[in-house]
């Protein structure tokens, strides 16, 4: 195995999918991992979280991470020189040309929808997303992904051969631990054992909550529950409009015990995003005994399969009543097949070759 330094960028940031992802992969790599393996993890100074592993060694870095590219660009570029180290990223992002490593695109949403980036400061962030596409598909030693449809687009845009990019899906064992935290309840009482409809995700674009809110219209006598966490830029612009409806309640801020009640207790996980390279919150419904229903767009059906009930994320002439209805199958096998325990193997296979 190559001597690896994993890029600790990801320990600085807020805990949305990409976060989880590196910090579930990670705790299961080192679980597999003996005391020989020669990889380590570069943790910034003002890291949120410092991880306690068992076999990743722990370098801790006197700088501070307050702009991602020069963290990448610079200080982590420099620890993989220093310690003749290949680098693992996980956060779309790496250092420039042969310093690059094994290096994760989730997706590579900001090629395929650019018209999704309006304002300034989202542009800004189109282009630097795009650059570090380009430079991961083009200079890694290995590209990884998430899934088949992520892998298809990469190769499309980056004429990146197949056998260099190699696939690690996301996971839900992480709710294994969650304890369901019933109070959302007592804060929100309008939320009634099934029924209501629960959507959970970064309110950006891609998320598509204007069909929810166009859906929400029609139905004015159906309720819907929606939590999420801005992200900066991108920000959908269908967010003024969720507040203004009556029916939908903004539950702001939830923990992950009160996410894993209003999905126990839901009607449906409703899930209507037209881009998703993976798609991790249907799953943690799933694992917690809830219908899916989601979008037909992107990996959703590759990930999902039989085990949810499909809607078009641009039409929303559908009876979600009656789309429950609907009997469902497998998800036994997508909630096995979905690990991170699995994900931290692939990897570990990837890394030793």
């Amino acid at each position: 195995m190559n001597k690896i330094l994993i890029n600790g960028n990801f320990l600085c940031r807020n805990l949305t999918g990409i976060e989880r992802f590196a910090f579930e992969t990670c705790r299961n790599l080192d679980n597999l991992l003996d005391e020989k393996a020669d990889i380590s993890i570069l943790v910034p100074a003002n890291a949120k979280v410092i991880p306690q592993y068992k076999n990743i060694k722990l370098i801790k870095s006197k700088k501070e991470i307050h702009g991602f590219p020069f963290w990448d660009m610079g200080t982590f570029a420099a620890a993989c020189k220093k310690t003749k180290s290949a680098g693992l990223n996980f956060s779309n992002t790496a250092p420039m040309g042969k310093l690059c490593g094994y290096s994760f695109i989730h997706d590579v949403y900001a090629k395929d929808f650019p018209k999704d980036f309006i304002s300034f400061k989202d542009t800004l962030i189109k282009l630097y997303c795009q650059i570090s596409y380009r430079n991961i598909a083009k200079c890694a030693k290995q590209v990884l992904t998430v899934s088949d449809f992520s892998k298809e687009r990469i190769n499309y845009w980056y004429k990146t051969p197949l056998e260099k990019i190699s696939v690690i899906p996301n996971g839900w064992d992480h709710f294994k631990n969650i304890q369901a935290d019933s109070g959302i309840f007592e804060k929100f009482p309008v939320l009634k054992t099934k029924e209501f409809y629960f959507t959970l995700g970064s309110l950006q674009k891609r998320k598509n909550l204007k069909w929810i809110v166009e859906y929400a219209s029609k139905h004015p006598q159906e309720t819907f529950a929606v939590s999420g966490k801005t992200i900066s830029g991108m920000e959908s612009t269908s967010i003024s409009d969720l507040g203004k409806a009556s029916n939908i309640i903004m539950l702001g801020y939830v923990s992950d015990g009160e996410v894993k009640a209003l999905m126990e207790k839901c009607s449906a996980f409703l899930f209507p995003s037209y881009y998703e390279g993976f798609g991790i919150p249907p799953l943690e419904a799933l694992s917690s005994g809830a219908k899916i229903i989601i979008s037909d767009a992107a990996s959703l059906k590759e990930i999902y399969g039989t085990s949810a009930v499909y809607i078009d994320p641009h039409n929303t002439n559908v009876e979600l009543k009656e789309l429950i209805k609907i009997p469902t199958t497998g998800a036994e096998k997508v909630l096995e097949k979905y690990t991170y325990l699995n994900a931290a193997k692939e990897l570990l296979k990837v890394l030793s070759k």
